[in-house]
Order: structure tokens, then sequence, then C-alpha cells
């Protein structure tokens, strides 16, 4: 399976952000829509990602001053993207070697979507339990 049969299963937004967002908006963004990261789009180019992650770590180092800072200042760049059709496999071997947790996905340059660690374990979980089952099933008519 692909990336991109991963996102064709979604629906709604692409949920963004700017790099001058301050990053209090960008926090309340994530509380609000339930998300852990949000691709940074500087045009229609992903410029980084800001996650929970990059918020825990600066607010460690820096203080809450950061919450004033633009998003652009903390996020992680340049931002690591896969293309549609990156295996999931691919794709959560890269997350785990890189030690991230959301891949924005991109088509040329342009964003189509993002996955996270939990979208690909979610597959790779579902996969193994459809194999198993198909396992059991051989066995039991044989």
């Amino acid at each position: 399976m692909t990336v991109a049969a991963i996102l064709a299963t979604r629906t709604g937004d692409i949920i963004t952000g700017a790099p001058d967002m301050l990053v209090r908006e960008a926090v309340s963004l994530l509380a609000q829509r339930k998300i852990g990261a949000v691709p940074v789009m500087d045009h229609d180019r992903v410029a980084g990602v800001m996650s929970e992650r990059d918020v825990i770590y600066c607010l460690a180092r820096d203080g809450a001053s950061i919450l004033d800072w633009p998003v652009k200042k903390i996020m992680t760049a340049p931002a690591i993207t896969v293309e549609p059709d990156t295996t999931a496999l691919s794709a959560l071997s890269l997350m785990t070697s890189r030690r991230i947790r959301h891949l924005p996905v991109v088509e040329g340059k342009k964003l189509i979507g993002i996955v996270s660690i939990g979208d690909l374990v979610k597959y790779r979980l579902d996969k193994i339990e459809q194999e198993a089952a198909q396992m059991l099933n051989y066995i039991q008519s044989a």
C-alpha cells in the first residue's frame, strides 16, 4: 500500500500554518483540531513542520516567551517529505530513522496531505490482522 492509498481514506481539509503565525496561534490550532503537527507553508511550498515536540523542546529551553515567536523560529526545517507513491513501510522506516511522527506528502512541490506514524502503524496492524485471518481460514479449510 502507498501513502496515497492512506490519504484516499481521509476527508476534510489539510490543516497548515504560516511561517509568521505566532506559536500561540499554532498551539491553539493543534488543540482545536486535535492534531500533533502542521505543515508550515511558505506560499505554495512546505517550508517546515511545527509539531508538539517543537513546542515542548523550545518551552523547556526558552520559556513561555516562545508563544509570541513566529512559527518559523521553532519549526523543524527543511521539512522531510514523501511522494504519494511511497510505500507505507518505506514511510514508516523513514519516520523511525529520522525520529519524526509526521510526514507531509507532496506531489511535485504541491502539498497533498500529511500522514502520521499512527496512520502508518494502523495500516500495518490492519494488514497483519488480515493476513492472520487469511491464514486461519486456509488452515480451517484444509
